[in-house]
């Protein structure tokens, strides 16, 4: 289990121990709610792809949005259109967020907004987010996009401009239902498709090299 979860299991735990005490069925309930929410927080090893040139998945969910869309402002990108590749989590789903690149975090900014579905094109404009990009050893630079949803208050990122991160490293967390927007660089194109299921750190979004290598991974 992720850290950030282990307040929210402990106040799962308290409140099932008094359900117990006033009626048994409801102790049950609770006790259901708590596995549900240690489950949410669950934090598995990943496999994450050593391949050069691969941006991986963010999140693990599914893809429910991709398309050209202007990046987020104050990022260093132009205001010209890029792909975007939207990755919806539900509630379901592991949160633990995890970097699509290897570089470094060139930006960070955060924007306040308001609780929509986030699997709605609008939420990328209207909801509470975070985004990041991340300079690579070349001088490109991924964006990408953690969400708030209908459900999600709250977002969690654990990096500043100028730390370096690895491919499928750990970098934030969105509790409770989310989306991830990642924003491809000039010329990329996407490998997966509407519908696919993903696996962050796992799951190759785009190939920027487009040629056969050895399929290396480290655990992680």
């Amino acid at each position: 289990m992720h850290p950030e979860g282990r307040k929210f299991v402990a106040a799962f735990a308290a409140v099932t121990l008094v359900l117990f005490m006033v009626w048994h069925p409801l102790g049950l309930v609770g006790a259901g709610l708590t596995i549900w929410c240690y489950y949410f927080f669950r934090d598995p090893v990943r496999s994450v792809p050593l391949a050069q040139g691969l941006i991986v998945s963010p999140a693990d969910g599914v893809v429910s949005l991709i398309g050209p869309a202007i990046p987020p402002e104050g990022l260093g990108l132009s205001n010209a259109p890029l792909t975007r590749v939207s990755v919806f989590m539900n509630v379901f789903n592991c949160h633990v967020n995890r970097a699509p690149v290897e570089g470094r975090v060139s930006a960070v900014v955060y924007r306040p907004g308001k609780f929509l579905n986030a699997s709605l094109d609008k939420a990328s404009e209207d909801n509470e987010r975070n985004a990041l990009a991340i300079e690579m050893a070349d001088g490109s630079k991924v964006a990408f996009v953690q969400i708030a949803g209908l459900v999600a208050r709250r977002i969690v990122c654990f990096v500043k401009p100028g730390v370096h991160l690895r491919r499928g490293e750990r970098f934030g967390l969105i509790r409770f239902g989310s989306r991830l927007d990642v924003y491809l660089p000039p010329g990329a194109e996407p490998l997966v498709t509407i519908g696919q299921t993903t696996v962050a750190g796992e799951t190759v979004l785009a190939d920027l090299l487009g040629g056969a290598q050895p399929m290396q991974a480290r655990r992680d």
